[in-house]
């Protein structure tokens, strides 16, 4: 891997490269998408079944042929292991415990003049999960995106997903099962985004969609928000790691490509005081790769957006990692409790030796749809809050009018706006 040091004079251009790590050619396929978008959004599913034919090579016969059937999802929840179904069902739970946590309640403030304010929360109608398909399929994204909404008291659930030459992950299936999704549809890339936002004879339109996906999703979403809700923006996993000398580098090393063996695209950064723990860790990188599953996308990422500094202190380092404002960051040092007040920006934060981020991908429980390239600076990690809104509610009692009603219509008078005012004061001359 490389290793940059903070005192160099090239450090400042190597770590500006690190930063825009993120950054995702939107406008060069923004014309093809709204190209796809459009076509959706006139012929629904004719549109659908011909860019399905084009991008996943195989052909509906029929709209009916785009959905999958609630037979076929419980087919494949029985077909699986029991082990496997036991680990499932503990994602699920541990899942479901965390976010019933996250929960917003209405609430409601009563004045002594008899005046009420107050927040109703309410749960969205209908959500709209995006699950990727194709060489990887993730079931564990399912459970991530439906409980929250499940939680949230969302009315539907359906799902997109591709399905390249016809053919769809039984895991992913035996995960909709579990979660009792009854709507799955075999489509996927920027087509199921805009039939989600806008509606097709079969796919219904959705108030939120959330889930991450490749570069034509992300754009999708980013040209649909408004006429639905979306999650955020996603791009390339990432991982940051802070660590002192009482690091493991076996530890870190197989941490940092947890994250690269996702895509080549996926970035990981360790930012240590040790100059000799950056060395090991190279070397222990290069170990591990060996044995890779996935080892040539591993070792892409690794070589062309992998990292490691070495500053001159823990201050340093973590100054450097809130630039950073990773996705998923882990802190292995000796006290990590003592750097959590520290750390202003990042998506998931993992304490200490024995909390590995993959934890977080699969039984932790809190969500590992989290914001990458740098928004942890102002978006958050995928929650029940995505899945409700809120209302304002205002109650005035005539004493309550009275109190405040004088100062309402003052500042609507100054802003010009006369029935504004007379609003407030035919009530205030009412007797």
């Amino acid at each position: 891997m490389k290793i940059y040091y903070s005192g160099d004079e090239t450090f400042g251009g190597n770590f500006a490269e690190l930063l825009a790590r993120g950054a995702m050619d939107i406008e060069g396929v923004t014309s093809t998408v709204n190209t796809l978008l459009s076509e959706i959004k006139k012929e629904g599913n004719g549109a659908l079944r011909r860019h399905i034919a084009k991008f996943d090579r195989w052909e509906p016969q029929s709209d009916e042929a785009l959905m999958v059937s609630t037979e076929a999802m419980q087919k494949a929840y029985e077909s699986i292991t029991p082990a496997l179904r036991d680990a499932l069902h503990l994602s699920y739970d541990r899942i479901e415990s965390y976010h019933q946590k996250l929960m917003p309640k209405s609430w409601f403030d009563f004045e002594k003049n008899g005046s009420m304010l107050g927040q109703k929360v309410t749960p969205m109608d209908r959500a709209g999960l995006y699950i990727p398909g194709g060489k990887a399929a993730y079931p564990s994204s399912l459970l991530m995106n439906a409980i929250p909404a499940i939680v949230a008291g969302v009315e539907e659930i359906i799902v997109c997903t591709p399905t390249p030459d016809g053919e769809i992950n039984e895991l992913l299936l035996a995960a909709c099962h579990l979660c009792k999704v009854t709507k799955v549809y075999k489509v996927g890339g920027a087509s199921a985004i805009g039939a989600m936002a806008y509606g097709t004879q079969t796919i219904p339109k959705v108030d939120v969609i959330t889930g991450p996906g490749n570069i034509f999703v992300a754009t999708a979403k980013k040209l649909v928000y408004g006429e639905v809700n979306i999650d955020m923006i996603a791009g390339p996993s990432e991982i940051g790691i802070l660590a002192d000398g009482s690091a493991r580098e076996d530890f870190i090393a197989i941490d940092l490509l947890s994250q690269a063996e996702h895509d080549e695209m996926a970035s990981s950064i360790l930012i240590t005081t040790d100059p000799e723990l950056a060395n090991r860790v190279s070397d222990e990188v290069e170990r591990f790769l060996e044995s890779l599953s996935r080892e040539s996308i591993a070792r892409k990422s690794i070589e062309e957006r992998g990292a490691i500094i070495v500053t001159a202190s823990m201050d340093e380092a973590v100054a450097l990692m809130n630039k950073i404002a990773p996705e998923h960051l882990e802190v292995l040092t000796a006290n990590p409790m003592e750097l959590l007040p520290y750390i202003k920006h990042a998506g998931a934060i993992f304490l200490g030796a024995y909390t590995p981020e993959p934890i977080g991908d699969y039984v932790a429980g809190p969500n590992h749809t989290l914001p990458t390239g740098g928004t942890a600076r102002f978006y958050s990690p995928l929650s029940v809050e995505h899945f409700l809104k809120k209302s304002s509610i205002i109650s005035m009692s005539r004493q309550g009018i009275k109190e405040i009603g004088e100062a309402c219509a003052l500042i609507a008078h100054t802003e010009g706006l006369t029935a504004h005012e007379e609003s407030v004061r035919i009530r205030l001359r009412d007797k």
